[in-house]
């Protein structure tokens, strides 16, 4: 009778043992990753995976969160060892350059009808060889804040409407009030060109010598010789802190900037902020928003196709209405879903509006037309664009001839580019 019950008992534990084994293999494991979002975002994205959870039982989301300047080594060695993460946190460029490199997988038949609710650009920019990489997540676009009594006594009235009326107004802010207009990012001209409809590179050559682009850099220098840029860091990689501190100074007389720069002049100099007017950036020639910079969640390479379907759901789970808005709010970025950027968060301004809740509204009406522009597919470009920027400088500033700067420059560049055609 005991042999009996003992054997009882060991097939009921052996059952339910392989109950909860049969239970554990069918339980779908995601994991996801993001960069630089702990600590301040561990609620949120907390919260995403237990709600996800709940919802879809036998579903477990793992999110891990890597620097920004670690999760491109570690998103490598874990596609090559053959146990990459369901979804990745990417910007465009990387996504770029993984795609060329067959390491992502294209996600168009996961969007399928949700395809719709994302804002067009925002999808055109994830989109290589006519197939999309990944799931839309916020991006940003630039505002134009301005100093109203500096303009008052430069005779201006209104933000600039053009790039060239961006220079215009920075040399006539210089004439009048001895006070710099307005500090482009010039180390980033590669960009400004794009903006502007300008071509860096074109059939694999360096083609930024070019009567248009030798015309810009000319413009630039006209209005550095005037005073109308600020020279503090005019160049340098990250020329942000200096700018804003001059705009904080009362030495700047626009501040070209995502929103939220509006809300650190509020609370670090709160007399410059009372006088702080906002204008939408232009969109230049091109149509496009300045200061655009689309982050995004991408399948890597390797990821098992029976999993396919369930990373899918939850990509577009994440990437949802409800979870951009929240998100968006928190992190002072705009929602790439069509409905959550037209939340009322965005678009209402209150009556006693300051110029952080303008510079969110103006910035809301930008995004349509916001894009990631960068140059792609070419080897060690942080280099070249260095040497670009070297010959932007010596033109800009007078130490040479704009046309000779920039035909040396463009020299350098196809004898590298030659190279790498070759190889």
């Amino acid at each position: 009778m005991k042999i009996k019950l003992k054997l009882k008992t060991l097939l009921t534990a052996l059952m339910a043992l392989g109950l909860a084994a049969s239970a554990a293999a069918a339980e779908t494991r995601i994991e996801f990753w993001t960069f630089s979002m702990k600590p301040k975002f561990t609620p949120f994205f907390e919260s995403v995976a237990r709600n996800y959870e709940a919802a879809n039982p036998g579903v477990k989301i793992e999110w891990i969160d890597f620097p920004w300047d670690v999760i491109q080594t570690k998103l490598v060695t874990r596609i090559v060892a053959g146990t990459p993460p369901a979804l990745v946190n990417l910007n465009v460029p990387w996504a770029d350059e993984y795609a060329r490199d067959e390491l992502l997988t294209p996600v168009d038949a996961l969007l399928g009808a949700s395809r719709a609710s994302y804002i067009p650009s925002t999808l055109e920019d994830l989109r290589f060889k006519g197939k999309t990489y990944g799931f839309p997540m916020y991006s940003n676009v630039a505002v134009i804040a301005y100093n109203q009594v500096i303009f008052k006594d430069a005779g201006l009235t209104r933000g600039p409407q053009s790039f060239d009326e961006q220079l215009a107004f920075a040399r006539q802010i210089a004439a009048r009030t001895g006070k710099a207009g307005i500090a482009p990012a010039l180390s980033k001209i590669d960009g400004l060109f794009m903006w502007q409809g300008l071509a860096v590179i074109k059939d694999g050559k360096a083609v930024f010598n070019s009567a248009q682009h030798v015309a810009l850099v000319q413009k630039l220098a006209a209005t550095y010789k005037a005073g109308g840029l600020l020279k503090e860091s005019l160049f340098a990689e990250d020329n942000f802190p200096a700018v804003i501190d001059a705009y904080k100074g009362g030495r700047l007389g626009m501040l070209l900037a995502p929103p939220t720069a509006l809300k650190r002049i509020q609370g670090d100099a709160k007399d410059i902020y009372a006088i702080t007017g906002v204008a939408p950036a232009p969109l230049g020639p091109t149509g496009i928003a300045d200061g655009g910079w689309l982050i995004h969640f991408a399948i890597p390479k390797g990821v098992d196709a029976k999993l396919l379907p369930a990373v899918g759901k939850f990509a577009l789970y994440l990437t949802s209405d409800a979870n951009q808005l929240a998100f968006a709010r928190q992190a002072s970025v705009f929602p790439t879903t069509v409905k959550a950027a037209a939340d009322p968060y965005f678009l209402a301004l209150p009556a006693n509006a300051g110029a952080a809740e303008k510079a969110v509204e103006a910035g809301a009406r930008s995004m349509a037309h916001s894009h990631t522009l960068y140059v792609a597919g070419i080897d060690d470009y942080d280099e070249l664009r260095r040497s670009l920027v070297k010959a932007v400088e010596a033109g800009v500033t007078g130490k040479q001839d704009v046309q000779q700067a920039l035909d040396q420059a463009v020299a350098i560049w196809n004898k590298k580019l030659s190279k790498q055609r070759l190889h």
